[in-house]
């Protein structure tokens, strides 16, 4: 039996992914399963991945991309029970999930209440995993602390953004002007990254600093964001939008950590949901089990802009390569 997959064919741009037919289904080994796969995402991190600098992926072309995926239990291997043939589940898998069966290990898969939306239910599996981490486990928020999110208009930052209201933190975003009221609708204060200087603007409305800063611009804006702290605050640096090699990311990695060290200033983290994937899977299965439940329950509502067919990759990609993503982008499989 042929499935389709997109394979990533050398390093480079959109282009550069291709949607190819498999002549044989992936078998499970023991402790593994196979998944058809019903939604998987493209993200900003996907884009690193294709451009081949991404620091958490040693994969050499060719492979098969995507961070994330909700399918369908259709083969367990030896030895699971953990899940079963028709359970849906969800995986945090890096790399793989863009095509219609993928294998995994059993013991990285969380099941996804059957009445959930599928796109809705990937949507949290990144994005709103890494934002509640570096919310609650990295910052260690509390109610109404306040706090700035950069890039408040995109798939990270309105994830932190709904969850940061259920939290109820209070508050400010940079965003362009068209993500104003929808920022304002969440209680946060919009700062226009293009028109004002949020350095000063955070300064007359906070003197005494913020408790959190969540940058995932990195380069030049970790030193300004540090600079609207307060003494006890954190900043929590992800993503780094801007830069344009591993050098930069590994840059940013490297000064975050370095001024945690230092005692004058304020502390600083990294957050890598790769990372954190591979040392505290317990704590990821923990999360995405009690967003899920949150999702079941209408609590919260992740904000798609897109839904496009898994042979549309390459759009997806140029809409976040042009940052015309306006939010999360979820890819159909299968249908």
């Amino acid at each position: 039996m042929t499935y389709k997959a997109v394979i990533l064919t050398a390093f480079g741009g959109p282009d550069v992914l291709q949607v190819e037919s498999i002549n044989e289904l992936p078998e499970p080994e023991e402790g593994e399963v196979r998944i058809r796969v019903l939604a998987c995402s493209a993200s900003y991190t996907d884009t690193l991945i294709r451009r081949g600098i991404y620091p958490d992926v040693s994969e050499q072309p060719p492979f098969i991309p995507s961070y994330d995926m909700v399918g369908v239990v259709e083969k367990p291997g030896a030895g699971v029970t953990s899940v079963a043939v028709g359970d849906k589940v969800a995986a945090l898998t890096i790399t793989g999930a863009y095509a219609e069966y993928v294998v995994l290990p059993a013991d990285q898969l969380v099941r996804v209440p059957q009445n959930v939306d599928d796109a809705e239910a990937v949507s949290l599996i990144l994005t709103y995993v890494a934002a509640y981490q570096m919310l609650t486990r990295s910052a260690q928020v509390k109610e109404g602390d306040a706090v700035l999110i950069h890039g408040a208009g995109g798939a990270v930052g309105s994830a932190l953004l709904q969850l940061g209201a259920l939290l109820k933190l209070r508050m400010y975003g940079t965003a362009s002007e068209s993500h104003h009221e929808a920022l304002r609708h969440l209680d946060c204060e919009p700062i226009d990254y293009r028109r004002e200087d949020f350095v000063g603007t955070i300064r007359a409305a906070e003197p005494e600093g913020l408790d959190a800063v969540f940058d995932g611009i990195g380069g030049n804006n970790l030193k300004r964001s540090v600079k609207v702290l307060g003494k006890k605050g954190r900043l929590v640096a992800y993503g780094s939008y801007n830069a344009t090699s591993s050098k930069d990311l590994v840059g940013d990695y490297l000064r975050v950590n370095l001024w945690n060290i230092l005692p004058w200033r304020p502390s600083a983290t990294f957050y890598s949901i790769g990372a954190w994937h591979r040392q505290h899977l317990d704590w990821f299965k923990q999360d995405l089990t009690a967003l899920l439940d949150w999702l079941a329950e209408g609590t919260i509502t992740p904000f798609i802009s897109r839904k496009m067919a898994l042979e549309e990759v390459s759009a997806a990609h140029e809409l976040l390569d042009k940052g015309a993503a306006g939010g999360k982008i979820v890819l159909r499989v299968g249908e």
